[in-house]
């Protein structure tokens, strides 16, 4: 099963450009399931909707609570941001958690959940975003326990882990990527651990996902602050990560996707035949 996350920078920049470059990265990857962040919708047209249709794929979104905060940033009242699944296969149930936040820094984060219905089983999904204050820590902390809870809630029913993607705006050893991992710290909901995919990458391997040599990333060191997390493995290694890499790190026909890179990972699973990453297909 080949899972992407990927946050796609909303309508900012040369958006339209963009959008081009953002589908001729997933039709790369061919992924299977994919987790959105900073998806963009009008009442004309969602973008989330229109990938879907040039991959083949099913989709769903939720939309902020809070967009009015994202339009003044653009100066168009009539573009809302929301998370976004693609999907493979039907989602058969889904639900939102807005996140908390304070009001001088509430934009609306959100996590959403989409229980995806495969032939063999079916797979509990969750996509979100963290807010992104560089000095938020603590508030990242109360959104991962909320996250983590709202798994919590969703996951059972099924023999495959939860798969929890995003854009958690934290580095990989902060306080609130430990707690929500619950491996290296007690876990922000009881007896609920997750691994971050990346611990099975080349270390050799480029991480960053937020990287000056992005033309749209302008202040900031390279650091990898977009994930995938999984649950243990299921019966037989059933979500075990065989691969794991970066995507959507260059430019398309000169135009980079967005100011993120994605994660994409292959997991093991009883139902797609596919190369791990960086095999030939």
């Amino acid at each position: 099963m080949r899972v992407v996350t990927w946050n796609l920078w909303w309508r900012f920049g040369s958006w339209a450009e963009r959008q081009k470059a953002i589908l001729a990265v997933l039709r790369e990857l061919r992924p299977d399931v994919v987790g959105l962040q900073e998806v963009w919708s009008t009442d004309a047209e969602n973008l989330a909707e229109w990938l879907a249709g040039e991959l083949g794929l099913q989709w769903t979104w939720a939309a902020s609570e809070a967009s009015d905060r994202w339009q003044r940033r653009i100066g168009d009242p009539g573009v809302e941001v929301g998370n976004a699944v693609l999907s493979r296969w039907p989602v058969v149930e889904q639900d939102v958690l807005r996140l908390p936040a304070p009001e001088e820094l509430d934009d609306g984060r959100l996590a959403l959940y989409a229980r995806l219905a495969t032939p063999s089983y079916e797979v509990p999904f969750f996509t979100t975003h963290l807010t992104s204050a560089t000095d938020a820590s603590a508030l990242r902390r109360q959104q991962v326990t909320a996250l983590a809870e709202f798994v919590a809630e969703h996951r059972d029913g099924t023999e495959f882990p939860p798969i929890v993607t995003g854009d958690f705006n934290a580095w990989p050893d902060s306080d609130e990527i430990r707690l929500f991992g619950g491996y290296k710290t007690a876990p922000a909901a009881p007896g609920q651990v997750f691994l971050d995919a990346w611990e099975y990458a080349d270390p050799t391997a480029p991480s960053a996902t937020w990287d000056p040599a992005n033309p749209y990333v302008h202040v900031s060191p390279p650091v990898r602050i977009d994930y995938i997390h999984i649950g243990p493995p299921g019966p037989g290694g059933l979500g075990h990560v065989r691969a794991v890499r970066r995507a959507g790190d260059g430019p398309v026909d000169g135009v980079w996707p967005s100011d993120h890179a994605a994660v994409v990972a292959d997991l093991a699973d009883a139902l797609t035949a596919r190369p791990a990453v960086g095999e030939p297909w």
